[in-house]
């Protein structure tokens, strides 16, 4: 099959020309666009997940030869999140190539951190099945370089340092409320409150539930780092 334009521009920014194109079709193909006949992108997003796990827990013991597992593994996490896999994908602008059904395109998909992520790491899988392991390193090192360079070494995600700011005082862990709930079903937006025993609380909204207590988490660590 022959790409198109579009995709082969895409091929372009990624520094990847496909043998079987089919693959960059599949990873770009969302549940919503799929069929019988146009298989999506979830499997394709599983093998990634794994393909970039790989590459970046060997970047990471090559960049800093003296670290612990300890200070390891929170940069690990900070890295291969899915968040930090849609803003990749922001950087290359996969949201204009994703292939979308009309619900998710009326609702912002080519927005959502969610499928950006997915997205992300259904391509690392499809440039591994078409290039090899090589292939897929050399996209993954491309693409978090500055990233890894710069991951903090202490890169807890937000509820993880919450939490351990509470428990360092004595308190009881953070709790995390709903407290609203709207948008379409297909398209919900979740408030989520983060309440903390000492009486400091922060709020968020986000298109999921993780994303919003995240965010909160973030918001109520700012608000603590500035009182003090």
């Amino acid at each position: 099959m022959k790409l198109s334009s579009d995709l082969q521009a895409f091929e372009g920014v990624l520094g990847h020309h496909f043998a079987r194109p089919e693959l960059l079709n599949r990873a770009l193909t969302h549940s919503s666009m799929s069929s019988p006949t146009r298989p999506d992108n979830q499997r394709l997003e599983f093998l990634g997940d794994r393909v970039l796990g790989l590459v970046i827990s060997e970047a990471l013991l090559k960049d800093d030869m003296s670290a612990s597992e300890g200070q390891l593994a929170p940069r690990y996490n900070a890295l291969v999140r899915k968040e930090t896999c849609a803003d990749i994908a922001r950087d290359i602008d996969i949201g204009a190539v994703l292939k979308l059904g009309r619900s998710e395109m009326m609702s912002g998909g080519r927005r959502k951190t969610a499928l950006l992520g997915d997205a992300m790491e259904a391509v690392i899988a499809a440039v591994y099945l078409d290039g090899g392991f090589d292939a897929a390193k050399s996209l993954i090192l491309k693409l978090w370089a500055k990233r890894i360079k710069t991951v903090d070494s202490d890169a807890r995600d937000p509820k993880t340092a919450l939490q351990e700011w509470a428990q360092a005082r004595k308190q009881n862990p953070p709790k995390y409320v709903e407290t609203a709930r709207q948008g379409p079903d297909h398209a919900p937006e979740f408030t989520i409150e983060v309440r903390l025993a000492s009486g400091e609380t922060a709020a968020s909204t986000a298109n999921s539930k993780r994303a919003a207590e995240q965010a909160a988490a973030a918001l109520l660590l700012a608000q603590i780092e500035s009182a003090s």
